[in-house]
């Protein structure tokens, strides 16, 4: 599968971005997908992950309340909806899809995704 990110951009503090990520290929699979970003000189974190049914979601802490993850399977896309942002969620941006293993599926570990977009740049200015 191939996935494209977009939606990035510029925004001040306190501002709302839409990140949107398009899958391609194969598409058929129950396939977990993942948000996560990665700050210049920092690790690639974690930011929200989402289930092919969208049964269950799960956020990194420092952003629950504030970001939405969603995702229309017909479509094959998944939303990441991001508010009220602030200056520290300043980072490159990766869309990742999951193959459950067994029916299990760990959202936040970056090893158990297969697939990975290209990024999208969010910079938020104070």
């Amino acid at each position: 599968v191939q996935l494209q990110a977009s939606g990035g951009g510029s925004v001040q503090a306190g501002g709302s971005l839409r990140l949107s990520c398009a899958a391609s290929g194969r598409t058929s699979s129950n396939y977990v997908m993942g948000w996560f970003r990665q700050a210049p000189g920092k690790e690639r974190e974690f930011v929200a992950g989402i289930t092919w049914s969208s049964d269950s979601t799960a956020y990194r802490d420092s952003v629950k309340g504030r970001f939405t993850i969603s995702r229309d399977n017909a479509k094959n896309t998944v939303y990441l909806q991001m508010n009220s942002l602030k200056p520290e969620d300043t980072a490159v941006y990766y869309c990742a899809a999951q193959v459950p293993v067994g029916g299990t599926y760990v959202f936040s570990r970056t090893n158990r995704y297969g697939y990975w977009g290209q990024g999208t740049q969010v910079t938020v200015s104070s």
